[in-house]
């Protein structure tokens, strides 16, 4: 006999549906997941509603179209695909920027691929890569969005530049106390293909910093 089908029964449902709808849309549309194909998207997507739908299947006494393990993959595998396809758009939307920016005046790519402008000249000493500094700095993702901020926090930041990412290392040795650059860090001088904790910065992102080099600890 079926239980009495309630409100939240309905509503979780309708939200499956609309999930669905908006990975079938994602897959006719393209939506920025390159490297897939719309078959593939769609049966994608029509897996996770059986998964997301199987606890309520049981409301009507039939049997699950997908276990719970079963859901559980089919979940995995399409958000891996996803994070994929999107550290491949990443890599390819990076290196074409770069490419393009090394041709802009005033910029300098290091040997490693680091690229940098000088904004300010500063007249102080440069530290090694093993000191530690003191730092105002702003990153950003290439489409502009501000990811982390000294400036918005109102505070300079002190850190050893043994733990930062390798893009860091080497650009802040290259500055003079008192200097102020900006760097355009390939993604693997940056976070590579894990992104970072947090998810503001994706697979194979490449990074713009603005960093004004305060001084360097004694």
């Amino acid at each position: 006999m079926i239980r009495p089908f309630g409100w939240n029964e309905f509503l979780f449902i309708l939200t499956a549906v609309q999930w669905t709808l908006a990975l079938s849309a994602i897959a006719f549309f393209g939506g920025g997941i390159g490297g897939l194909t719309i078959a593939l998207m769609r049966t994608s997507s029509m897996k996770l509603l059986r998964g997301i739908t199987t606890a309520y299947i049981r409301l009507f006494q039939g049997t699950p179209l997908l276990t719970e393990q079963e859901a559980a993959a089919t979940l995995q595998d399409f958000m891996t695909r996803k994070r994929q396809a999107e550290a491949e758009r990443n890599r390819a939307e990076g290196e074409a920027f770069l490419a393009e920016n090394r041709k802009q005046k005033g910029v300098i790519t290091t040997a490693s691929g680091l690229q940098y402008m000088v904004l300010r000249e500063g007249s102080g000493p440069r530290p090694a890569p093993t000191d530690t500094v003191r730092v105002n700095y702003e990153g950003r993702l290439l489409d502009g969005t501000v990811f982390d901020s000294s400036y918005q926090r109102g505070q300079p930041a002190e850190f050893p530049l043994t733990a930062v990412i390798a893009g860091w290392t080497e650009g802040v040795a290259l500055m003079p106390v008192g200097a102020k650059y900006r760097f355009w860090i390939p993604s693997d001088l940056a976070y590579g293909a894990n992104g970072a904790p947090g998810g503001k910065i994706g697979p194979n992102a490449t990074l713009t910093f603005d960093v004004e080099l305060l001084g360097i600890a004694p």
